[in-house]
Order: structure tokens, then C-alpha cells, then sequence
């Protein structure tokens, strides 16, 4: 898998991601909707924090079943976690936060979360 680097807006926030970044997911739940995430899933061993654990801060909602990260400075959410159906630690991560990406050329997987 290639690796890439992202972080968020005013760079507190670094990390690296190992992913095709082909068909992220595009949820129309009240928080992606609202931030316009379009979502890369990785297991654990694929995501690395590379700077900016103490500029991180957490979200959760509804079930709790999601951490929604937010950088502290600037607001972005370059990333959340979770954890899969047997209990291994995912992590969300935004492809608009990954460095070089046109989000022109990736065709999202459109998924109704509003209605979970």
C-alpha cells in the first residue's frame, strides 16, 4: 500500500496513513454532512500520529461509538477511531487532510448514516 502524509489546517496535527485512498465514504449523518468528511478506513497498523497527540481533542455522540479527533488550534478533523465489528481499533481518516490529494479524482461510496 503507498503511504501518504496529512495533517490538519494549521499543521499541529500530523500523521501518516498507508492506503490506496480509493472510494472514501461519503456519510450524510449530522457530522459528516455538516464537516463535508469524505472517509478512508484503515486498520490500526496502517495509521501512524506522527505530531500533535496534546493538539488533539475528542468528540463523541449518539452511541459513543466513534472518536471523532479535532485539532484544538484550528478546528479540522483530520481523523477518527472506532473500533470493527470484532473489536480492532480502526481509524477514519479524512481524505480531504491528506496531503496532494484532488478529491476531484476519487469517487466516493455514498452512505446514509442519517438514517442509523
Amino acid at each position: 500500500m503507498p503511504s501518504h502524509q496529512g495533517r490538519c489546517h494549521c499543521g499541529a496535527v500530523s500523521f501518516e496513513v498507508e492506503s490506496d485512498l480509493k472510494q472514501p465514504l461519503a456519510c450524510n449523518c449530522s457530522m459528516c454532512g455538516r464537516a463535508g468528511t469524505l472517509l478512508v478506513f484503515v486498520p490500526e497498523a496502517a495509521f501512524r500520529l506522527v505530531s500533535g497527540e496534546d493538539a488533539l481533542t475528542d468528540y463523541q455522540f449518539g452511541k459513543r461509538h466513534i472518536h471523532h479527533q479535532f485539532c484544538k488550534t484550528c478546528g479540522i478533523k483530520p481523523f477518527g477511531w472506532g473500533l470493527d465489528a470484532d473489536g480492532h481499533k480502526m481509524f477514519a481518516v479524512n481524505v480531504r487532510c491528506v496531503d496532494g490529494v484532488d478529491v476531484r479524482s476519487v469517487e466516493p461510496q455514498w452512505y446514509d448514516g442519517a438514517s442509523i
